[in-house]
């Protein structure tokens, strides 16, 4: 009779152990980027982690380079939640082949977005301005800030990686024989100001933009049509290059980017990598956000706070119903 009683409660202590293992998270640690989404992506990771799965979730500080090779070589953080993967492409997908790393899903849906723009409420007026026909057969409303007889395009602030492409693309669709001027606005703030006065007096514009950004969350912007679809190996090649010959006209290709995890992150909380694989924003969804933090002046962490209040019908796709619950009471209780 002993060693039954002893049998059962060993095998009683394997089968808690066994649920405690699948249930306990343990600690995990989130990089915590230094740009305005990605920052919102790892608090709102946090939070949920933390009272909806039990994890002991830690944010570290991150950037891309250094954050996706602290990953490969030394397995932390366990969590890149927006990681831009282009630039560094060959690294993880090579981690991801020794299986380092993992990806886990989309963060931005729509993924990073450029392209040439002009406001909404002139597509309004004359819907042909959302081609580049149009805005070529409409180049004298365009008015050059200093030279009344030439149209004004706004390209990337010199010294900035877009720049290249955005000077590519305005020299194969010959914007300056149909009566464009390439303007450089000195800076992001100062590319960001000439959109912000021109929507204050409703006066066109068109020009070198991207999202997810806070800018195109407070004004309603329309990305031109090139009417050519998109070129990846020439905008690779090409477009992007300081050496581009004879560029041809292409749409941006959209930018991958990509919630990234450890390999052991998988084991440590399967149900965690499974919210990780649906957590995704679309570049609305993000633009608007963007803009909600600037007016604000709201870091990461009151901006995931923001959003897990006022967006349920949004995060709550992402988990369990159960989960949901959990995490909705803790914001409650904060």
């Amino acid at each position: 009779m002993r060693n039954i009683i002893l049998a059962a409660g060993l095998l009683g202590s394997i089968f808690t152990q066994q649920v405690s293992a699948e249930g306990e998270c343990g600690k995990v640690t989130i990089a915590d980027m230094n740009w305005s989404s990605a920052s919102l992506i790892a608090n709102v990771d946090r939070f949920i982690l933390e009272h909806g799965y039990g994890c002991e979730a830690e944010l570290l500080p991150g950037d891309t380079m250094p954050t996706s090779t602290s990953m490969i070589e030394k397995g932390e953080p366990d969590i890149a939640p927006e990681m831009w993967s282009n630039s560094v492409k060959e690294l993880i997908e090579k981690a991801v082949s020794e299986k380092r790393l993992v990806i886990a899903g989309q963060s931005l849906s729509d993924g990073g977005e450029e392209g040439f723009w002009v406001p909404q409420y002139m597509v309004d007026k004359d819907p042909s301005l959302q081609t580049i026909a149009g805005v070529i057969a409409n180049v004298k409303s365009f008015k050059h800030p200093e030279d009344p007889e030439r149209g004004a395009f706004y390209g990337c602030p010199a010294g900035w990686g877009c720049q290249l492409s955005a000077e590519n693309l305005y020299r194969a669709l010959n914007l300056s024989d149909a009566g464009f001027d390439l303007i450089d606005p000195g800076s992001g703030a100062g590319l960001a100001g000439s959109i912000a006065r021109a929507y204050e007096r409703e006066k066109p514009w068109f020009g070198y933009y991207w999202a997810p950004t806070a800018v195109l969350g407070k004004y309603k912007m329309v990305k031109v049509d090139f009417g050519t679809g998109v070129d990846v190996e020439h905008f690779k090649a090409c477009t992007s290059q300081a050496e581009c010959a004879d560029p041809k006209v292409t749409m941006y290709p959209k930018a991958l980017v990509q919630t990234i995890t450890t390999s052991d992150f998988t084991k440590k909380s399967s149900q965690g990598f499974d919210y990780l694989s649906k957590r995704a924003f679309t570049n609305e969804q993000m633009n608007g956000l963007l803009a909600w933090m600037e007016d604000n002046q709201a870091d990461g962490d009151i901006a995931a706070e923001y959003f897990l209040t006022n967006y349920e019908d949004i995060w709550t796709q992402w988990v369990a119903a159960d989960v949901a619950a959990k995490v909705k009471q803790a914001i409650k209780n904060r």
